[in-house]
């Protein structure tokens, strides 16, 4: 059944439209410039690429890459399948796929040379993702084709690690990001199709003002090990400001879209990890993953968040994790307009103890607030929670004019003051303000 599910939403994502609204509507903050873009274009299968699905053309690509950045102008994918390793886009290079175009990452790790590179939060040396860009300003990656990571056996080393060794981490076993952009300003990603990502699918670490649009992310979330992908998130918005990303398609084995910071005790004070502010995020459909949204594993200060008129099948609407390691501060999130269709919950606020070290300090406090979820419609597993650790403190949380059928009513909470439910309607009727356990 989850094969076949997997199956369906590649359908979906390689094929169809998917049904996604086509509002253009953008956030304030997030006007792009107006380039002009070099004339000039570079066809890969003319400078020595081979589209067979079997020849490994990182050579030929990356030598086409160099070529047009001499100049300026547009790097094409033509119609086939090219096998590559990393590949490095220079400023002032765009990238386009025509229909039927597949850019596809070697099976072969040795392929992605280990580099220093921002990963879960600090540097150290990583692989390179499939396609890499740093300072690509008004960079413009476009069309109808597909990026595929050929994630199966670095999954199935992921699994066969962890089988031997339960305490085996993501860093324990290096895995290729598919796409990996970095100190970028005005960029667009529009009409790409990230697939069967190794790791990440697209990590975007101190971009401003990237817009990310009719795209979509596939990667199997079905039975583990066989059947899964681990630690395919769909979007990691790292320490970046001004990010949109709307009538896109989800269907992950891990977070949908990951905000991410810093993490540990002294997380705050990394000038490498600026906030992430100014993210709106409209018009998508999440078939599966995680949560549409999810703060951590590693993150500190996220504010100015709006989510609007999404569709979810799976995901949580919401999901906020708590390190009792690090300083975090989660505030103004505003979520609207959202359908979910046997969805798994509004809320999953809670501590996530999975790693973390204190290094030899005092637990570090975390604050949310200014949180307001409304026009809530369809179908659940529940409506959540919201708990916190010993050091948590939250603000106003707000549930308002929402109408679902939930399989479970239970609703744990912290105590805290500012929760407020308004017209909430579960299952026919409306539900007050939930009371938090008395204490034992």
């Amino acid at each position: 059944m989850k094969t076949n599910r997997y199956a369906a939403a590649m359908a979906i994502a390689l094929f169809l439209a998917t049904g996604l609204h086509t509002s253009s509507a953008m956030h304030p903050h997030h006007k792009l410039s107006e380039v002009a873009i070099a004339a000039k274009r570079y066809n890969i299968a003319e400078n020595g690429a081979i589209g067979d699905g079997k020849t490994l053309n990182t050579t030929a690509i990356q030598a086409t890459i160099d070529k047009c950045a001499k100049g300026g102008g547009t790097v094409v994918v033509p119609q086939g399948v090219f096998v590559t390793g990393s590949l490095f886009i220079k400023p002032g290079v765009n990238l386009e796929f025509l229909d039927g175009s597949v850019l596809k990452g070697s099976t072969n790790i040795e392929d992605y040379p280990k580099m220093t590179t921002r990963i879960e939060g600090h540097f150290e040396p990583w692989r390179c993702a499939l396609l890499n860009a740093d300072k690509a300003d008004h960079l413009r990656i476009t069309g109808k084709g597909a990026l595929d990571g050929s994630g199966q056996p670095f999954w199935k080393e992921f699994y066969s690690r962890r089988s031997a060794d339960p305490k085996t981490t993501n860093l324990n076993v290096e895995r290729p990001r598919l796409t990996f952009i970095q100190n970028s300003k005005d960029v667009v990603i529009d009409g790409i199709a990230f697939t069967n990502s190794g790791f990440w699918n697209l990590h975007l670490y101190r971009c401003q003002k990237l817009k990310v649009n009719n795209c979509r992310f596939v990667a199997p979330d079905g039975k583990v090990p066989d059947d899964h992908a681990p630690s395919s998130d769909g979007i990691d918005v790292d320490s970046s400001q001004d990010i949109e990303i709307s009538n896109s398609f989800f269907s992950v084995g891990d977070d949908d879209i990951a905000l991410k910071g810093s993490k540990g005790p002294f997380a705050n004070q990394d000038k490498d990890s600026p906030p992430v502010e100014h993210i709106y995020i409209h018009d998508c459909i999440f078939e599966a993953g995680g949560g549409i949204m999810t703060c951590g594993s590693e993150a500190t200060l996220v504010r100015d968040v709006k989510i609007e008129r999404c569709t979810t099948r799976k995901p949580v609407v919401m999901r906020l994790k708590l390190r009792p390691d690090t300083p975090q501060q989660y505030e103004d999130i505003t979520i609207s307009d959202i359908t979910m269709e046997n969805g798994s919950a509004v809320f999953n606020v809670s501590p996530w103890t999975q790693y973390f070290d204190l290094k030899g300090q005092e637990p570090p406090k975390a604050l949310v607030r200014n949180i307001k979820i409304s026009n809530i419609k369809g179908s659940a597993v529940s409506l959540g929670g919201i708990t916190g650790h010993a050091q948590t403190t939250f603000g106003d949380i707000t549930l308002k004019d929402v109408e679902l059928t939930v399989k479970n009513t239970t609703f744990n909470r912290s105590d805290f003051p500012g929760l407020k439910f308004e017209n909430v309607k579960v299952n026919g009727e409306i539900m007050p303000t939930p009371q938090p356990k008395p204490k034992q």
